[in-house]
């Protein structure tokens, strides 16, 4: 029997790469999406991680078709840019709001299915900005560095029922998500952090497009989804991204600050 998975924000960029790959490797794959369409040979659904009666309904038809899920893989996200003191709280509480919480009511959605069945994986889709803060995304950046702590809480939770929890975190890659990231509303009249907000997001859009293809992201999820024992994280990117990953962690914060500052475009 095919396995069964579900992934979020499947129409386009990581989410429709994983979804191609993973129907190529004979898995049974629900795509799920706002619009519920599928590009590939894969099974469109209708889902809006921002609504729990959309993400129930969702498992409602996962259910219909058998009731076995034996993966999800968190894709849904968006970027916000601009500087903190500019942003309204209501477009910070959007980005949590689809990038953590929309994980979160998947994931809850998944675990009762995958405790029955004593087994399942939990892939999360976090970014090398869950582990080091993207000046001028800072409420993007929030989203991941919740999702770093839930995907890690959650492993201690769920490893008895034999579920599986891997966050990935792919540096920059080439997607639509470029050019759908929102900026937030400056206010008329001098701005103290347009020079340096520019310089910033202009320099990670340029990242961006010179990234990794979306389908790097999609073997590193194969690779999670077939391992034996996966890893607790994975990250996927150029060398030197993944690289300032391990140097924070290791060299003194004002040292590592100091050498980041370039790479961050501030």
């Amino acid at each position: 029997m095919d396995k069964v998975l579900l992934i979020t924000g499947a129409s386009a960029g990581i989410g429709t790469a994983c979804a191609d790959r993973m129907h190529g490797r004979g898995w049974q794959v629900y795509g799920a999406s706002r619009r519920g369409t599928s590009p590939g040979g894969w099974s469109p659904m209708v889902m809006d991680v921002d609504s729990d009666t959309s993400v129930a309904a969702g498992f409602d038809v996962l259910e219909a078709a058998g009731g076995r899920i034996d993966a999800v893989v968190a894709c849904a996200g968006w970027g916000l840019a601009g500087s903190v003191e500019q942003t309204h709280i209501d477009e910070a509480r959007a980005q949590l709001e689809t990038n953590f919480w929309g994980a979160v009511r998947v994931v809850q959605q998944a675990l009762p299915v995958m405790r029955r069945q004593g087994h399942g994986r939990i892939v999360l889709i976090s970014s090398i900005g869950g582990v080091l803060g993207l000046p001028f995304q800072a409420f993007y950046s929030a989203s991941k560095f919740a999702m770093e702590g839930f995907g890690e809480a959650l492993a201690y939770e769920v490893g008895p029922f034999g579920i599986h929890v891997t966050m990935v975190e792919p540096g920059n890659v080439q997607t639509e998500f470029t050019e759908r990231r929102r900026t937030v509303s400056v206010p008329s009249g001098d701005d103290p952090y347009a020079s340096a907000a520019f310089k910033a997001i202009g320099l990670m859009a340029a990242d961006e497009a010179n990234g990794a293809p979306p389908d790097a992201v999609a073997q590193a999820v194969q690779r999670v989804l077939e391992a034996k024992r996966p890893p607790r994280r994975t990250s996927v990117g150029r060398l030197d991204e993944r690289i300032g990953v391990m140097g924070k962690r290791l060299l003194p914060h004002r040292l590592f600050e100091r050498a980041a500052r370039g790479s961050l475009g501030v």
